[in-house]
Parts: structure tokens; sequence; C-alpha cells
């Protein structure tokens, strides 16, 4: 499951065929029935490597992709969200982030052992409090975001809600090239023994992210510096919320 995730990412483009193919020349003999059961668990569809978010509930609401030929050239104009694996030695746990598309300042995020919305729900609420509410925010059709609860405090607030089209990754590409960048930066140099690790860890890479890390699209400023975010004296700057299992 791990060289899948890593697979993955790296060629969003693999469905299960290529990804057979892939572990076969790295010597491991499998079929594409185990790729597949193994995608299913991980909630890995073809295109994009994200978990089960991709998957709506037909009983919710999906709106339309707002962002489309739109110029986003200014802070809080649009925020966007998704949720990402991450192994562990027993399992696998999941992570969402709040981003500002312009800046590329990620405004909160938070770990769950599981894909209940709720997770998804506290992390957009932690944005909110923290800074100034976006106009639109965009997210895929997964039913964590098509849920009343989660379109509810969107709805509260006065924002425009946006879902990427279906199968259509590259409608949220923003905090795609995110993942790609915690994945291969962090995630995949780390050995996490336990969820309490694996945030501390978090904690640090996102403090750099935001503080540190230049990006090429801004000239070289951090998103910080574009977001116009002062860094806190305790480094600490992000809420944590994780659940854990019996």
């Amino acid at each position: 499951m791990h060289l899948i995730d890593e697979l993955y990412t790296k060629h969003p483009f693999y469905g299960s065929r290529q990804i057979r193919n892939a572990l076969r020349l790295r010597g491991y003999k499998l079929n594409r029935k185990k790729v597949q059961r193994l995608m299913r668990i991980m909630g890995l569809v073809s295109v994009a490597p994200k978990p089960n978010t991709s998957k709506p509930c037909k009983a919710n609401n999906v709106y339309p992709y707002l962002l489309g030929g739109m110029d986003i050239n200014r802070n809080n104009q649009v925020w966007c969200t998704d949720i990402t694996y991450i192994r562990m030695p027993h399992g696998f746990v999941y992570l969402s982030a709040v981003m500002d598309w312009h800046s590329r300042y990620v405004l909160s995020w938070e770990i769950s052992t599981s894909m209940e919305e709720s997770f998804c729900v506290s992390s957009l609420e932690t944005a909110l409090r923290r800074y100034e509410k976006p106009d639109i925010f965009n997210t895929d059709q997964g039913a964590q975001y098509t849920s009343r609860a989660f379109t509810g405090v969107l709805k509260a607030n006065e924002i425009k809600i946006s879902m990427d089209g279906k199968g259509r990754a590259m409608d949220n590409i923003m905090i795609e090239r995110l993942w790609r960048s915690v994945k291969y930066e962090e995630i995949y140099l780390r050995d996490y023994q336990n969820i309490d690790e694996l945030i501390s860890s978090l904690r640090k890479y996102f403090e750099f992210y935001n503080h540190e890390r230049p990006h090429s699209s801004h000239e070289g400023k951090t998103p910080a510096q574009i977001y116009g975010v002062e860094r806190k004296k305790d480094h600490n700057v992000v809420d944590i919320d994780y659940k854990k299992t019996a």
C-alpha cells in the first residue's frame, strides 16, 4: 500500500493496470485484482492521488465548478480543501488541509483515523475562526464536502460553494500540488511510529511550508509573506484534532 501510494503520487494518471505493472517491475508478483482491492481500501481512484473523497453521496447536493477561466489574484478570493492518505505502522490515517488558493498558505489542517465528515468540518471552522472568510470555497464532490454539515457552514458564512467536475482532479490543482510537496518533502522521508509523532512532525513541516519554503510562482516569496501573516513566537500555528481508535 505504501508503494502504491508513492506510485500514485508520482504518476496520478496510473490506473490499477499500470500500478500492477510498475509493482511487477519491482519484483512483486501480484495480479490486478489484488491491486484493485488495495486501492479500494486506500480509497484511491484513477487520475489523482486522493482518498475516498471522490465518492459522492447521491442524497447530497452537488454544486457547479465556479473557477473556470477565473483570474485568482488575491488572498481570500478562493479557499480549497482535500484529504490525503498517510501510511502508519498498523494501518493508515487521513490528513485534511484548508489552503488559500492565491498565496498557497495552509490555513488549517487536521488528522483523523476515519473519513468521517466531522474532521473536515472542524478544519474548515478552524480556518474561518482565524482568518477573513473567502468569497469562494472549492472542494471535490466527496461525501464529506457535499454533506449538510460542511455546506451548512459555508452557507451560514455566505461563502459561494464550488465543486470540481466529476473525474476532474485538475480543477483543484493547488491542493493536489500541496499533497505532492507534503509527501515528497515530509511523509515519504519519515517512519512515524504513532499519531503523536506524526502530528509533531507535520506541525514542523507546515510551519516550514508556510514561513520558510519559497514559491517560484511568487518570485521566491513564502506563502506567509503573500498572505500577510507574521510568524508566531511559539511556532504552533495550527490546531490539531484527531480521533484515536480502540
